[in-house]
């Protein structure tokens, strides 16, 4: 299997009536619909391969998109494991001057999987740029920190649980 360096996916949208709340801002769900879809294109280019979604790390809205925003969504695989893959989606608003206000960034976990649906091995991931190796370095950080949370959690009751 050979390695492959960063590939970014993009999504362009502009905010229709459909897509706002009563106050004319973007639904935070329609927003997390596109950022998934974005997400998941980018993940499926380095893989290959069918993906399934495994995590999505906290969304934080740093800034209202209104009706008749152009919103740019751009995605980069940022770090790989064996079969799973993280992969950061930004979102702007793209102004009719061209200026790009960042108004959402979001890291989500794929994993690649085959027709049964059971993972599959993907390319590894070569960072080639400096800023590359850090957002790698970065994605690290990130996957020990969702591993420790993930082995933290409350064990899930079973069938032999002592119910009073």
């Amino acid at each position: 299997m050979t390695e492959v360096s960063f590939v970014s996916t993009q999504h362009v949208q502009i905010v229709m009536s459909c897509h706002v709340n009563g106050a004319g801002r973007l639904f935070g769900g329609q927003l997390m619909e596109w950022i998934d879809v974005v997400a998941a294109v980018a993940a499926r280019r380095h893989a290959l391969s069918d993906v399934t979604l495994a995590a999505v790390d906290a969304l934080e809205f740093i800034a209202p998109v209104r009706m008749n925003d152009t919103v740019l969504l751009s995605a980069d695989v940022t770090w790989t494991g064996r079969t799973s893959m993280e992969v950061r989606v930004e979102t702007f608003v793209e102004h009719l001057s061209g200026q790009r206000q960042l108004v959402n960034r979001a890291y989500l976990v794929f994993v690649a999987v085959d027709t049964m649906g059971e993972p599959r091995p993907i390319p590894p991931l070569l960072p080639q740029t400096e800023i590359e190796q850090k957002e790698w370095q970065r994605a690290e950080i990130r996957r020990a920190h969702r591993l420790g949370q993930r082995h933290s959690e409350v064990p899930k009751a079973t069938g032999d649980a002592d119910v009073r």
